[in-house]
């Protein structure tokens, strides 16, 4: 291993760290469904691009924890990516990454076209949608 690649083992074992009850095994981060790893690499890139930063990550999902805490949501871990999307999409909101009109509209296409969808065959959405 070299000194560069343990610097990057270190920062991201630090960064993994930051971030609350993250579901882990000892491999590392655990997804029960394909999105799941979707949501947590895009905000892994969106961080590395410089769009945020990792604390800055860190404090909108224990902000999205915490309110689910709040509203007497179970503690179980089985909602943990359902907040890590939310705080992904409120903080996508106010860096200006994406606008929430823009989101919605994008959100109820997928719902649409998955509503619409056979079962067993790919959801697609149709061209020229946002």
């Amino acid at each position: 291993m070299t000194t560069l690649s343990r610097r990057e083992s270190l920062r991201e074992a630090e960064r993994m760290a930051a971030l609350p009850q993250l579901p882990r095994d000892e491999g590392g981060p655990v997804f029960s469904e394909p999105w799941e790893a979707q949501a947590f690499a895009l905000a892994v890139n969106l961080s590395e691009q410089g769009h945020f930063t990792w604390k800055e990550w860190a404090a909108a999902l224990a902000e999205e924890l915490k309110a689910a805490a709040g509203r007497g949501e179970a503690d179980d871990g089985s909602r943990y990516y359902h907040h890590w999307l939310a705080a992904l999409e409120r903080l996508t909101v106010a860096k200006g990454l994406c606008d929430r009109a823009a989101m919605t509209s994008r959100k109820d296409a997928w719902a649409d076209a998955y509503r619409h969808t056979p079962h067993g065959k790919p959801v697609l959405l149709r061209a020229g949608l946002p």
